[in-house]
């Protein structure tokens, strides 16, 4: 009977074979170089469970330079943008490898920058890897191949948990992003986390200011965008991490008074985010603009929370105060620019619906409702949808059934005016024509001026918005 090592071996090696048979093909080049080669961290842990991707990590005893001329002989083409870390990476097919010699790094106390040593032997350099579940590997260039697993990260694997191959707090020392790491695999793996590592990120969290923003960026994506993001944020918020970069989320934790007058802001913000996931198939794929706009949508309720006289607590304009703090914060974590912009722009407008009451909005202000979501108009749906977390069942399928009348008025508009390209009846060129002006400023408010008149009444016609322009243009002077 095969011992579980046999097994896991047995199971990572038939899954390269089948899925990316080019990994045994790289071993046997280094080992016919000298040196030798091994499948190690994420891809062994994914192999094991048989849902290998096509980015493959391997750890050698060969140094960067020795590194770069054997990929080059073997690979499509080859980059060594790591190379001062020890890694050099290069595609052959789809399948993407990054080698890196066996090294150990940490940080210093006020540094953001690694300090990478290269080690003598594999055991070194798993044991400076971040989890016991990335801290086996499948030495390839043995005779047969030998599954090394030093810290029992295949039983860790099984039980679900997530523990660090030495003491966690030297572990998060070395690289406190480590501690985001965390709270991704619990998210991505739906995992637990061992006391020890709890214990360790709560008692370092501060560290985490030393790690350059744009990785905290990517590491918090990889949450955000996984399957269920509410386990790694809750991590986040309760070991003190989120107070480092998105100390928002912690503060909607708004005090409940004795009377319960609002609902848990930050409870609500976490069933806002799964509702919208769980509607997210509508646009087609997993999408960031939606799940950081249904994350940050209330932000700006702590800071303008108000108790009402004789009870109540009201929030007065909180999406005009969150999409500024959603701008600020997404443009402090570096987030691209149109990411920044989208969810602004949707945190702005997830209360607009609110007003719609029974339907007693206007045609004019069902044009304006499309024309502010602009592109964003599927996306608005969705997050305004998913904000509807009342436990009131009728008053939930009530807020439904409204929403379902907007949609279908939309849908009517559009086929009569496809709103989704409202322009006014006149251009730009034409209203310099009819007023026999030169291009200036004025235009600008001739068009406007028509743009309202277009939204307010819906087609004009060319006669009558020239007639609406002229009368317009003897106003102005």
């Amino acid at each position: 009977m095969k011992t579980p090592n046999d097994a896991a071996t047995q199971l990572a090696i038939t899954t390269l074979t089948q899925r990316a048979p080019v990994a045994i093909e790289l071993a046997a080049v280094f080992k016919a170089a000298g040196f030798k080669l091994a499948l190690v961290g994420g891809p062994v842990r994914d192999a094991i469970l048989g849902r290998l991707g096509n980015d493959l990590d391997f750890t050698t005893d060969a140094h960067p330079k020795d590194c770069e001329k054997i990929l080059k002989k073997w690979a499509d083409a080859v980059w060594d943008i790591g190379a001062a870390f020890g890694t050099v990476a290069g595609k052959k097919g789809e399948i993407t490898v990054e080698v890196t010699t066996y090294r150990s790094e940490n940080y210093k106390t006020d540094s953001r920058k690694p300090e990478v040593a290269f080690g003598e032997n594999i055991e070194g350099d798993l044991l400076r890897r971040d989890f016991t579940i990335n801290a086996m590997a499948v030495e390839l260039t043995t005779d047969k191949p030998t599954f090394i697993d030093l810290f029992n990260g295949l039983a860790d694997l099984e039980n679900k948990v997530i523990k660090t191959p030495g003491k966690a707090g030297d572990s998060f020392s070395d690289d406190p992003l480590r501690m985001m790491r965390a709270a991704r695999f619990m998210s991505q793996l739906n995992f637990t986390i061992d006391s020890a590592v709890i214990t360790a990120i709560k008692s370092m969290a501060s560290r985490l200011s030393i790690i350059s923003l744009e990785r905290i960026r990517d590491e918090f994506t990889k949450i955000i965008m996984s399957n269920n993001p509410r386990l790694g944020l809750t991590l986040l918020v309760e070991c003190g991490l989120a107070d480092i970069f998105l100390p928002e989320i912690p503060k909607l934790k708004l005090e409940i008074d004795e009377h319960h007058h609002h609902k848990d802001v930050y409870e609500h913000t976490l069933t806002v985010l799964e509702q919208a996931i769980a509607l997210e198939p509508q646009l087609g794929a997993p999408n960031l603009t939606l799940r950081l706009a249904a994350l940050l949508h209330d932000i700006g309720k702590p800071k303008t929370k108000e108790l009402i006289s004789g009870g109540g607590v009201s929030f007065h304009h909180h999406e005009v105060v969150g999409a500024k703090m959603s701008k600020e914060r997404l443009r402090t974590l570096r987030f691209d620019n149109h990411i920044i912009k989208d969810v602004a722009q949707l945190v702005f407008l997830h209360l607009r619906f609110h007003g719609y009451g029974s339907g007693e909005w206007t045609d004019s202000a069902v044009r304006r409702y499309v024309r502010d979501a602009g592109e964003l108009l599927n996306h608005l749906h969705l997050l305004t949808r998913a904000d509807c977390t009342t436990r009131n069942q009728k008053k939930a399928e009530g807020l439904a059934k409204t929403y379902d009348q907007l949609e279908e008025r939309i849908n009517l508009l559009m086929q009569q005016e496809e709103l989704n390209k409202i322009r006014p009846d006149l251009s730009g060129d034409e209203i310099m024509k009819i007023l026999s002006i030169k291009p200036s400023p004025i235009v600008g408010k001739a068009y406007d001026f028509l743009l309202e008149l277009r939204l307010e009444h819906g087609p004009l016609g060319q006669e009558k918005a020239k007639a609406e322009l002229l009368k317009w243009w003897q106003k102005q002077n």
